[in-house]
């Protein structure tokens, strides 16, 4: 059989077409670089450098070869680069995006080298009762839903508060939401509770986008011009309007009531839409979206519900790509490592968009031997498979990117009369 014909060869095309497509306005070196860094990163499924190099397999000394990583991701992202994922992911995206923004942290405990390294929440030892606080950074992304219905990052930043050029999470949260504006002109932000803050709601009028943001108990609303606690007006009703969603990985049955009252900031109207059934109190979410049937209500409290997909990303950047556990200590070089993750993950979504039938993508499902036929959330499956059909190849990518060389290189001389 030929080397062509292989899923190997075939995967390995797709990989390096993804690359160059985002690389293809830098230098032959910074291609080289990111092919090598997309490439390793989903062959190995690790973000150590030592791991990428030796899916490689080039035929320098392996500290040699991590130098040289080391110092293109001590440049930083380069911009170029960036702005050209952009361009391609906004193709992938529906006519009406939805934009989840969240946050989340890098745990390193046992750190004291790395850059700014600050004090973060750690969300996975915290409980509802007990916050615990570690050495790490801040996290924020912005992800947009694929014509799939995968998560994509169209923002991600690695920050901390002992940045001497750092402002405040706010200003990052900002970025994120003028991102999305720039590249869809009008998008609908879906945020947790986190997020609700006054300045949240202005800056999404101000930048006239839709939202659905969960509301916390201590909010309070204008109704029949007074002021409201929305626990006061949660308690008056029951739901009734009942549709399936999927929460926490299940399908429930939720029961939905809403409302026309004005938020505190900007004292515009907007929809409480309250959502009974699911939790121990029920959920509170402000939208500014028309409403003028059941059917809107629904589809608005089921926008709130595909959130859960941004946290599934954060779990599966990092336990496919090992996201916490870099060695990397420059706070550039940190970020410049998150947005070549980004590129392994954007390579899962794009191969998640193919059709059931394709045959690259029924080979790497067949090599990952799934336990379940279908899920929501395919991203690990894919990952899974596309490192165990690359473990079959013995050589990276360097063969791509040769030197080309004249055909005759001996010395000519010419005699001048």
């Amino acid at each position: 059989m030929l080397n062509s014909t292989t899923n190997t060869y075939t995967l390995k095309r797709e990989i390096l077409s993804f690359s160059n497509k985002i690389s293809r306005k830098l230098s032959k070196p910074d291609r080289k670089f990111t092919a090598d860094m997309t490439y390793g990163m989903l062959a190995s499924g690790s973000c150590l450098l030592t791991d990428v190099v030796d899916q490689l397999h080039e035929d320098s000394k392996k500290v040699n070869s991590v130098e040289r990583l080391t110092r293109h991701l001590n440049k930083g992202i380069h911009n170029s680069a960036l702005s050209s994922y952009l361009h391609t992911i906004r193709k992938w995206v529906p006519d009406q995006p939805v934009i989840h923004i969240d946050d989340s942290d890098i745990i390193k405990p046992d750190g004291y080298k790395f850059e700014a390294l600050g004090l973060v929440r750690d969300g996975s030892k915290s409980t509802d009762t007990k916050n615990v606080y570690e050495k790490g950074y801040h996290v924020t992304e912005a992800c947009v839903m694929t014509k799939s219905n995968h998560p994509v990052s169209i923002y991600s930043k690695i920050h901390s508060s002992k940045e001497k050029t750092f402002t405040s999470v706010n200003n990052v949260t900002f970025d994120a939401m003028e991102r999305g504006k720039a590249m869809f002109g009008k998008a609908t932000f879906v945020m947790d509770r986190g997020y609700d803050d006054n300045k949240m709601f202005l800056k999404l009028d101000e930048l006239k986008q839709d939202y659905v943001i969960r509301l916390t108990a201590k909010r309070k609303l204008l109704f029949h011009n007074k002021w409201v606690a929305a626990t006061e007006l949660r308690n008056r009703r029951k739901g009734k309007i009942t549709t399936p969603v999927f929460y926490k990985g299940k399908k429930r049955e939720a029961y939905l009531s809403h409302v026309k009252v004005q938020i505190t900031a900007s004292r515009k109207d907007i929809y409480l839409i309250l959502v009974y059934g699911i939790t121990e109190h029920p959920m509170m979410l402000a939208t500014n979206k028309e409403i003028k049937s059941r059917e809107d209500v629904i589809r608005i409290a089921r926008l709130y519900f595909s959130r859960w997909r941004i946290e599934e990303y954060f779990r599966c950047k990092k336990q496919v790509f090992q996201f916490e556990n870099f060695r990397v200590r420059k706070l550039k070089a940190i970020n410049a490592l998150n947005f070549y993750i980004t590129l392994c993950m954007a390579f899962l979504a794009l191969v998640s968009m193919k059709a059931e039938t394709n045959a690259l993508k029924v080979s790497i499902i067949q090599t990952a031997a799934p336990v379940k036929e279908k899920v929501q959330f395919c991203y690990y499956r894919l990952a899974k498979g596309i490192s165990g059909i690359l473990s079959y190849a013995k050589e990276g990518v360097r063969l791509w990117f040769r030197t080309k060389r004249p055909a005759y290189r001996q010395l000519c001389f010419k005699l001048i009369a």
